[in-house]
């Protein structure tokens, strides 16, 4: 009986089922005709972003992520976390508006948010009388920035960090107004053999994917051709054998990334070498100044340093929260805990090793180990001396790690009292390329692989003890990636090649 009475109802209510599918199927139209608009005005923002930069040297990003050589989809997705990230939306037609605006003017050299642009605009196009006045106005003091003289880079050693920053400085080569890479010293010889195999290893990538350019391997002239450009292979068994000179290199920077040598007067082998005059080490070093970039940099002068040290990925992710939070609620002490990817140094399989534990299988096991971040923070904050603990644990992953900080506080906070403080300091001032606040509830480590923030704060999964004294933070971040954008950063301040930024 009951079938009959739905059949009933059904006939009786054919018009209004007719006219519910009619305005569903209208919704779905606008819906797609929304999101074609979207597509189209993505593909024209693509445009913009690269003319700016190949024509203008105006690298374009949204809240520190790079635009240049993303997809429609990736940009699209930007723009989401962008509009959570400030809580108001953040639109790529807006995005569009204010490229176009940027691409009238006459701007030398330069990084620009254009997420931090389009929010202000929106909070303040009241005073302007449209997008290019608005522009105008936040980047005037653009024309003060002194021209930039473009600086030569050599890398030593070519692992892991290695072809990460050959692959960024390659990708962001742009009109080579800033780091230009010249050469790449190896040690044993260089055939044909070796050249392909070092041409493959930078253009695949087990965890980073395949690299967005090409590479040829130049056997007739011991290089590689990267994007067209000619970067020297070199084989040489110590940096004094070198003239660097001889490959028409001057004045260049080395980014020592061999682990080789850790202190000044081994480094200070790179500056007998013709033609170099700074040092960068991507290790902690011993006698020379350790910076976590945005921390710590100001407090040293290329001008008469010639030596630096990027610490070590670790310290790069830790340094910028703990800053944060000492300047805001103070830190009495604390422990940081840093669940670490395996690395290089540890075995395949069980076999002998120099440290302890560190000869179990990397792939099979949790393995805890030292760590030296905890002390090493306090080259770049002195007020941590004696207040920090710290250990580490290598687990089976290849990349992405976790620093857990356990902190003690001078001043009582809240769960939203953190979030409030590290969304300031991801928004404005100082750290905001060093620090990304992270909004997902889903966050798990393959997702912060590819990163350029040396530290990821995790806003979901802060703890903070019922007195508001005690609080656990958890700081992800891609101990290779986001580490070696922290290192071309300060390989950019050494080199003076800074453009003008607005973030």
């Amino acid at each position: 009986m009951k079938y009959i009475i739905f059949a009933q109802n059904l006939k009786h209510n054919t018009t209004t089922l007719n006219l519910d599918t009619m305005s569903f199927n209208g919704t779905y139209e606008k819906e797609l005709a929304f999101q074609a608009d979207r597509r189209r005005a993505t593909v024209e923002f693509i445009k913009i972003v690269s003319d700016l930069w190949y024509d203008k040297s105006i690298e374009l990003v949204l809240f520190r992520n790079p635009l240049i050589d993303q997809n429609v989809s990736e940009i699209l997705n930007l723009h989401e976390y962008a509009g959570e990230f400030v809580g108001k939306p953040i639109s790529i037609f807006d995005s569009v508006e204010i490229a176009q605006a940027i691409k009238t003017l006459d701007i030398p050299p330069a990084k620009l948010d254009i997420g931090k642009l389009t929010y202000e605009f929106h909070l303040e196009d009241q005073k302007y009388s449209n997008a290019t006045a608005f522009v105008a106005n936040k980047l005037k003091d653009a024309s003060k920035f002194e021209a930039i003289q473009p600086k030569d880079v050599i890398l030593y050693g070519f692992g892991r960090i290695g072809r990460l920053v050959a692959r960024e400085l390659m990708t962001k080569a742009g009109k080579g107004n800033q780091l230009r890479l010249r050469a790449i010293v190896t040690r044993g010889k260089i055939d044909q053999t070796v050249l392909e195999k070092r041409a493959s290893l930078l253009r695949n990538d087990s965890v980073h994917g395949d690299f967005s350019g090409t590479v040829v391997a130049d056997v007739k002239n011991s290089a590689l051709i990267i994007n067209g450009t000619t970067v020297n292979i070199i084989s040489a068994n110590n940096p004094e054998d070198i003239d660097y000179t001889a490959y028409g290199i001057d004045n260049a920077l080395v980014i020592d990334n061999t682990g080789a040598f850790r202190d000044k007067d081994a480094l200070s082998r790179h500056l007998t070498s013709k033609g170099v005059n700074k040092v960068l080490l991507t290790a902690p070093g011993k006698g020379v100044p350790n910076i976590v970039h945005g921390v710590n940099h100001l407090e040293h002068n290329p001008d008469t340093v010639n030596i630096f040290s990027a610490a070590s990925c670790t310290t790069n992710a830790i340094t910028p929260v703990l800053k944060a939070m000492e300047d805001t609620l103070g830190v009495k002490f604390g422990h940081l805990e840093t669940i670490h990817a395996y690395t290089n140094d540890q075995n395949l399989v069980d076999n002998y090793h120099d440290k302890y534990r560190r000869g179990r299988a990397a792939g099979l096991n949790m393995v805890i180990t030292e760590t030296g971040a905890g002390s090493a923070v306090t080259k770049a904050l002195p007020s941590f001396e004696g207040k920090l603990t710290s250990n580490a644990i290598r687990v089976p992953v290849p990349n992405g790690s976790l620093a857990i900080l356990n902190l003690e506080l001078n001043k009582k906070t809240s769960i939203e009292d953190i979030n409030s403080i590290m969304k300031k300091y991801a928004l404005e001032g100082n750290l905001v390329e060093q620090i990304k606040y992270e909004l997902s509830d889903e966050l798990v480590s393959s997702d912060i692989v590819g990163c350029s923030a040396p530290s990821i704060y995790d806003s979901k999964a802060t703890i903070v003890r019922a007195d508001g004294k005690n609080v656990i933070l958890y700081i992800w971040y891609d101990n290779e990636y986001g580490y070696s954008h922290q290192v071309i950063r300060l390989a950019k301040y050494i080199s003076k090649v800074r453009r003008f930024t607005y973030y």
